[in-house]
């Protein structure tokens, strides 16, 4: 029977969605665009902090420009070595977590981003920019690559969390901000009980953006949700074996209610991990390999309000990381009498 819904999901959803560019896809996956209007209605009043969400680290990475500023979220002494250009070649490879673009990820049903952003130096006009390493594209352009999905997926839900600000002043929060509101308008939820965060909820008011800002200017504005009610644990490890030990212990400790919870399936290289594998880059010497076995945990869980909620991982590409994500609401048994704002 389990097989069964599955594949009537997969049929509902209808398309086929095309190979990365890249060449990184090894087979033809099911589109996930539509994957949350998809489910079964008695999920549809299941808070979204029960549900499983997939996620991407570092989401906006798939673009770094290496003719840019090393980013402030760097040592003083990797900024001296950047004016090599050898070395930002080098930083680029370390710096991109993820093949596809926004829109390639939300049409592989990530619903989940992880936002770093950062003004650049010597921008008279106060512009910001995605972060990591090396400076990405301008954070407007992103915004609005994901506003236009939303537009045509009406019932589509995104957690934006922007959870790291480098080199930002009062002035340019407030710009970061307006940007926000410039680009998503009446789409922006407004922040309330974690546990009334529903589909059928947002359907409703025709809300599909909740914003966590990991700062205090969130108390002045009522569509920017506070970090504390999104925790992304990080292991902080190269070996799989303590990141699943580290993601299990996390979970157990994850609070029943008042908050969402991000399991950051993901592996961090230490000095000696980038040394030694300095040309091939973090894809190739750390995810590749490891990522089927992460997958597999991904596998074994079960979501609900001490179960998984939020998974990301790194080049969510390279393995059917979103649709297994999906695939365990399928574990989740009708629920109901739940409150509203």
């Amino acid at each position: 029977m389990l097989a069964v819904r599955k594949v009537r999901r997969k049929l509902r959803m209808g398309t086929i969605c095309s190979p990365n560019p890249s060449g990184t896809k090894t087979s033809l996956e099911v589109c996930n665009a539509d994957w949350m209007a998809s489910l079964p209605p008695h999920l549809h009043n299941v808070p979204l902090s029960h549900l499983a969400i997939p996620g991407s680290h570092d989401s906006f990475s798939y673009w770094v420009d290496e003719k840019s500023p090393v980013g402030p979220d760097q040592t003083p002494a990797i900024k001296r070595l950047a004016r090599i250009s050898l070395v930002k070649k080098l930083m680029k490879k370390w710096s991109v977590t993820q093949n596809l673009t926004f829109r390639e990820q939300l049409d592989a049903g990530i619903r989940y981003f992880d936002l770093r952003v950062s003004s650049k130096p010597g921008d008279a006009d106060q512009e910001i920019y995605f972060i990591h390493g090396l400076f990405g594209i301008r954070v407007w352009d992103g915004l609005m690559e994901i506003d236009s999905f939303l537009t045509q997926h009406p019932q589509e839900i995104v957690f934006l969390d922007f959870n790291h600000f480098y080199a930002m002043d009062e002035a340019h929060h407030q710009r970061l901000i307006l940007r926000i509101q410039e680009a998503f308008g009446n789409k922006l939820c407004s922040a309330c009980s974690v546990e009334s965060m529903t589909l059928q909820t947002l359907w409703e008011k025709r809300c599909q953006v909740l914003i966590f800002y990991h700062c205090p200017f969130y108390k002045q504005y009522p569509f920017l949700w506070p970090g504390k009610k999104i925790p992304a644990p990080w292991a902080n490890t190269t070996s799989v074996h303590k990141l699943i030990l580290f993601l299990e212990t996390t979970l157990s400790e994850r609070a029943p209610r008042g908050s969402f919870h991000v399991s950051q399936a993901i592996l961090t290289p230490r000095v000696k991990t980038i040394a030694r594998g300095l040309v091939g880059g973090l894809k190739n010497t750390l995810v590749h390999r490891n990522l089927p076995a992460i997958l597999d945990w991904v596998k074994t869980q079960k979501p609900g309000a001490m179960g998984v909620n939020i998974i990301t991982s790194d080049f969510v590409d390279l393995v059917d990381f979103a649709t297994t994500v999906i695939e365990l609401n399928d574990l989740l048994q009708e629920d109901r009498a739940l409150a509203k704002c």
